[in-house]
């Protein structure tokens, strides 16, 4: 499958004087961490297949800054921001799709503010939008009847007010679609925000991951959905922690969406 994968860059659309209809941001985990590399796939599989013009910047990406920002390093921060607008703007970039709720914050909310004014969307908006447009159609397949419960990640939930569109794909795999008692703007962090991702956890008596992950599995679900990579590597230690990957499985949105059509 490897090699049927089209990606093309912004630098080989440019030299064809193209210009594609959405730049896809693929963000630091999408890029290297194995996990992360899978949704990635995933979310490529079905642009190909709803023949979306779509590019990556490829070498030329570099991380947004957010866990420089968080961590309190504005100054690498604005570094980081300001050589990534520099190439945006060069290539005219007008929409931007990422599957990472910490870039899509990022680039939506603090790049205007650094001369980056994009139309960003995350990657759960984007698919709903596609089958909206008729532009992908979705089977429940495998996923019919299934319970799945949907973890909002703090960047997209709470941070922007995002919270119907990965709930409607979920619906539409004919699943049953079960929440927790900590959702939507009640949602609950799964840890790994504000740049907590690349420590230990400071003294306590619980993990958050652990604790969201009991929220979880309270309500016996068959598949924990994310629509976050760090979501995703928390929600999936969690389950190890519970000895439960066995049965429940920790999958992205566009993954469930790729399994459901078998691309």
């Amino acid at each position: 499958m490897e090699n049927e994968l089209k990606v093309p860059t912004m630098a080989e659309l440019f030299a064809a004087g193209q210009q594609p209809e959405v730049l896809f941001w693929v963000g630091c985990a999408g890029s290297f961490d194995d996990r992360a590399k899978k949704i990635t796939k995933a979310f490529v599989k079905i642009l190909n297949k709803a023949n979306v013009s779509f590019a990556v910047l490829g070498t030329e990406e570099s991380c947004t800054g957010d866990p420089a920002k968080r961590a309190g390093n504005e100054f690498l921060f604005q570094m980081q921001a300001v050589t990534n607008i520099e190439v945006l703007n060069a290539y005219e970039v007008k929409k931007v799709v990422t599957a990472c709720p910490h870039c899509f914050n990022t680039l939506k909310n603090e790049y205007p503010g650094l001369g980056g004014n994009y139309e960003v969307v995350h990657h759960t908006q984007f698919l709903k939008q596609l089958l909206d447009d008729g532009r992908i159609s979705m089977e429940g397949g495998q996923f019919k009847g299934k319970r799945i419960t949907f973890h909002d990640p703090c960047y997209l939930g709470r941070a922007n007010n995002v919270y119907e569109a990965p709930r409607d794909l979920i619906r539409k795999l004919d699943a049953e679609l079960v929440e927790m008692k900590n959702c939507k703007k009640r949602g609950l962090c799964c840890g790994a925000g504000g740049a907590q991702m690349f420590k230990e956890p400071e003294k306590g008596s619980k993990d958050i991951n652990i604790e969201r992950t009991e929220q979880a599995l309270d309500i016996k679900p068959e598949i924990i959905a994310a629509g976050c990579p760090f979501c995703n590597t928390m929600l999936t230690d969690g389950v190890k922690n519970k000895e439960k990957e066995s049965s429940v499985a920790v999958m992205d949105i566009a993954e469930l969406i790729a399994s459901a059509e078998d691309l």
